[in-house]
């Protein structure tokens, strides 16, 4: 007796799954431009190594006589793959099915995503395009009854939550995604979207029934909404140069929260000095200058990996390699508000550090922060709140900080950028206190100047002899920081600094049990 019928049957299910929506479905996806699920997955791993699971997944169709007709499979396409020769496990909804929307297999196996993730302690990548599932009883149906999990059941953001404390987890949304999907995509720690995406709660239809807003999808939730909502970290140009933003940032991070990420070949000198560095920061003070050519030229050239820039924009963030070692970034943009932090700045910052913590990356902060953003709209978006709990993140910080003030530093905000036992330089440029010289003047001297025969003259003196007294050259006497140094040491500094704190991160490498919030 042989089991060739059998076996037969098996290859043609699979022949058949690959089939996906069918070959129409698949030709009015590629007409909008998009990759199907699997293709996506074909783009973003190495050549060959997908390994699928569940491939038999999915709802027989057979004629009279029992013979299989056709097979429809399951719309979430799951399975390990590698990337730069890591492993990680991947999946996707199929939108040529149902438009993403789970079918039954499917859905269980995209609630398998995590759990996948979770028992073999790889990073998890999640390809979205869909939406949530259907509303239960229809018309057709009258019978049918809503009945919803078991009251017994594992509630399915469980393994949602815990996968963010234990593996990295990049997304990536790459069209319509809404619902569940949506909530699946930003619970992770690296978010990429297509330009011509769109990430909803609900759709357009459903918004304008309950609100009366008529908006299309592209108004609702298009890249232009969520790069600047802080929904998604980074908008790509097209779905090719997302799936190559998850994988760059993936090669920063460890495999999970056991491991330390692995070290790259660099040939860029570890002692290296930028000759820009000495003048890249104006004398005048009220002038700007570029933080990121100075980040760029303290790191391994190429190695910078902005996140989130469009959100809280006068902070920057993002991940980078010194002499190979992989390390977290934060820095102020003085040409947003002088650099100052913001609300969203300031949650931006909570969920880095968080981020940074979670897989042990050491922390480079380049300061020149002039404190909280003052005025009606920062009252009314609770920074202080929003700031203070920047502050206590960074405070809880297990990781090594190295903290570089290289212009100013003042008021309450100043703390978030200073790590407990953190390492401390000051570039010659640096000013710190407790306000910043014109609002120092003009709350300590506002009755002189209201009645001096030249106010502005004398405004302007008395602005002078504070920024004199504000010199890093005291600070460094008194061992208020490290070391005062001259800005093309900063570099050879800093390697120094992250060869010094390898045996503290040795001791204390393990998961950082952290809340990861999304």
């Amino acid at each position: 007796m042989s089991w060739e019928k059998e076996t037969d049957e098996i290859r043609r299910r699979r022949d058949l799954a690959k089939r996906q929506g069918g070959e129409e479905a698949v030709k009015r996806h590629h007409e909008k431009g998009r990759l199907t699920v699997r293709e996506r997955i074909a783009a973003l791993a190495d050549e060959k190594s997908f390994q699928e699971l569940g491939e038999g997944a999915g709802v027989p169709h057979f004629d009279e006589e029992g013979n299989l007709v056709d097979f429809e499979p399951a719309n979430y396409v799951l399975g390990f793959a590698k990337v730069n020769g890591r492993r990680i496990a991947v999946g996707g909804e199929d939108f040529t099915m149902k438009g993403g929307s789970p079918n039954p297999a499917g859905l269980r196996k995209s609630v398998y995503a995590e759990e996948l993730a979770l028992t073999y302690k790889v990073p998890l990548v999640r390809l979205h395009e869909g939406g949530g599932g259907s509303v239960a009883g229809s018309a057709g149906k009258g019978n049918a009854r809503p009945l919803g999990d078991p009251v017994f059941s594992t509630p399915r953001f469980r393994s949602i939550a815990q996968v963010l404390g234990e593996v990295p987890v990049a997304t990536a949304a790459l069209g319509a995604v809404a619902g569940m999907p949506a909530a699946r995509l930003v619970a992770s720690h690296f978010s990429v979207m297509a330009e011509d995406a769109q990430v909803l709660i609900a759709g357009p239809k459903v918004v304008a029934r309950a609100l009366d807003e008529n908006m299309t999808k592209e108004e609702l939730g298009g890249s232009e909404v969520h790069s600047r909502s802080g929904v998604i970290d980074n908008v790509a140009a097209n779905e090719e140069e997302a799936l190559k933003e998850i994988a760059r940032f993936l090669s920063y991070l460890p495999d999970n929260v056991w491991q330390r990420p692995a070290d790259i070949e660099t040939d860029d000198p570890r002692d290296r000095e930028e000759e820009s560095l000495r003048d890249i920061v104006p004398r005048d003070r009220r002038k700007p200058f570029n933080m990121r050519k100075l980040v760029k030229a303290v790191v391994d050239k190429g190695s910078f990996f902005e996140m989130t820039r469009r959100f809280g924009p006068s902070l920057i963030t993002g991940l980078a390699r010194m002499n190979g070692k992989s390390v977290g970034v934060i820095a102020n943009d003085c040409h947003f508000y002088a650099g100052a932090m913001t609300a969203q700045a300031a949650q931006k910052l909570r969920r880095f550090a968080d981020m940074c913590n979670t897989f042990n990356l050491p922390i480079l902060s380049f300061v020149d922060e002039p404190g909280f953003m003052i005025g009606s709209a920062s009252e009314k978006a609770a920074t202080i709140r929003h700031g203070t709990a920047a502050i206590a993140a960074v405070m809880q910080s297990r990781v090594p900080w190295a903290s570089v003030i290289v212009h100013k530093v003042f008021g309450v905000a100043g703390a978030a950028h200073f790590g407990p036992e953190g390492y401390v330089l000051s570039w010659p440029s640096a000013v710190t206190g407790a306000l910043p010289v014109e609002g120092g003047v003009a709350v300590a001297f506002a009755r002189q100047i209201a009645v001096a025969d030249d106010p502005e003259a004398l405004r302007a003196e008395l602005e002078e002899k504070l920024a004199a007294g504000q010199s890093p050259f005291p600070r460094a006497e008194g061992f208020s920081v490290h070391e005062l140094i001259d800005p093309r040491e900063t570099r050879a500094k800093l390697c120094d600094w992250l060869d010094w704190v390898e045996p503290r991160r040795a001791i204390e490498l393990g998961p950082y049990r952290t809340t990861m919030r999304p």
